[in-house]
């Protein structure tokens, strides 16, 4: 088959084009990378703070996204796996466990629980898959107060610890910060390529139709298990995060409101999207703390109407606003309707025209 000048063209603009979208990528990583590095040795310790929620709360929202956007299931109970993770490393510092040892219990432990409820809830669908879910934080507080030998009870734990070496020059907030941006840059890698690759297109595949899945080898049961074990585990996980933060964990950690505001937080950044959970994560961190600025007392009502706003705005979430600026752009340098369209005899009178004035001429 032959290849027109046309269609070689065509493929040279495409390749030139996905090589700058390359680049663009590359450069907008090494940016982003060297803002992560540079950001809390020129913040005060409130802004370290503030961006180490924000990274905390992106790995939440992150094991959310993947069981509800990616796969298209309700879960309404991933505040129960953050404070089952931060109760486990809370318990683990308090006995001198090592670091990396709490941290794989953090992730563990909450992922083998998420895992068994999973087992016996993935077979229901709508409102009674969310009953399910949604009992683990109304179970989880009273058994938060309960145990007082491992929770602390009513009162929590507090712990001290990830103080900065001596060798670093950091300061505490600073390290922490590092700490936990390093874990959340680790878990936001491993989700990109799990979504992208084999399993990802099996949870697509799920949540689109599942006579579908079924049909070309894909158990949705197990698929459906499987993005719930990984949420729960990146749920305990986030709680490690949380307690290196906050230094606290009590049953308030475990609340259902945490976990439908975790929801909002996600639909807000955009579901099925590894940059909307980062997104969901900034508005979930500082709306309400931007709010409360703005009227301490009306912090609830500011952020419900940023919420409606955005969901009014923005259906599809703030990640989608690039797409839609360049739609209004394109809209907006389109011909204008009312303009009358030029007709062919009209074109034909206009291009003869300067001929036969070159005619009287000579």
């Amino acid at each position: 088959m032959a290849t027109t000048p046309t269609s070689t063209a065509r493929a040279a603009s495409t390749s030139r084009s996905g090589s700058t979208s390359r680049w663009r990528g590359i450069a907008f990583v090494g940016v982003l990378a060297v803002a992560l590095v540079v950001a809390p040795l020129v913040s005060s310790p409130y802004v370290n703070y503030q961006l180490s929620s924000i990274a905390v709360f992106a790995v939440a929202i992150l094991g959310l996204n993947i069981v509800m956007g990616y796969t298209g299931q309700v879960s309404l109970g991933q505040s129960a796996f953050l404070g089952l993770g931060a109760y486990i490393a809370a318990y683990g510092i308090l006995h001198g466990w090592p670091g990396p040892l709490t941290l794989l219990l953090c992730a563990v432990v909450p992922a083998v629980v998420g895992m068994l409820v999973a087992l016996a809830a993935a077979r229901l669908r709508g409102l009674a898959l969310a009953m399910i879910t949604l009992a683990l934080p109304i179970v989880g507080v009273p058994l938060a107060r309960r145990f007082d030998d491992f929770t602390g009870g009513s009162q929590g734990q507090v712990v001290s610890w990830l103080r900065a070496p001596e060798s670093t020059g950091l300061a505490n907030d600073q390290w922490r910060y590092y700490v936990v941006v390093l874990i959340a840059v680790v878990a936001f890698v491993l989700a990109r390529n799990l979504v992208r690759g084999r399993i990802g297109r099996s949870f697509a595949i799920v949540k689109e139709n599942e006579a579908v899945a079924l049909s070309m080898g894909v158990s949705p049961y197990r698929t459906k298990v499987l993005a719930f074990t990984i949420a729960s585990l990146l749920g305990g996980v986030s709680g490690f995060m949380y307690l290196a933060i906050v230094q606290y964990t009590s049953p308030e950690t475990l609340v259902f409101a945490t976990s439908i505001n975790l929801v909002a937080a996600m639909v807000i950044g955009g579901s099925a999207s590894i940059i909307g959970t980062a997104l969901g994560a900034v508005y979930y961190v500082l709306v309400p703390v931007l709010a409360g600025q703005v009227n301490s007392s009306r912090t609830a009502l500011i952020s419900g109407a940023v919420l409606l706003a955005v969901l009014f705005l923005l259906p599809a979430g703030l990640v989608s606003l690039p797409r839609r600026l360049a739609r209004l752009r394109s809209s907006t340098r389109r011909p204008h309707p009312s303009a009358p369209p030029t007709t062919s005899d009209e074109a034909t009178h206009r291009a003869s025209a300067p001929s036969a004035t070159t005619d009287q001429h000579s």
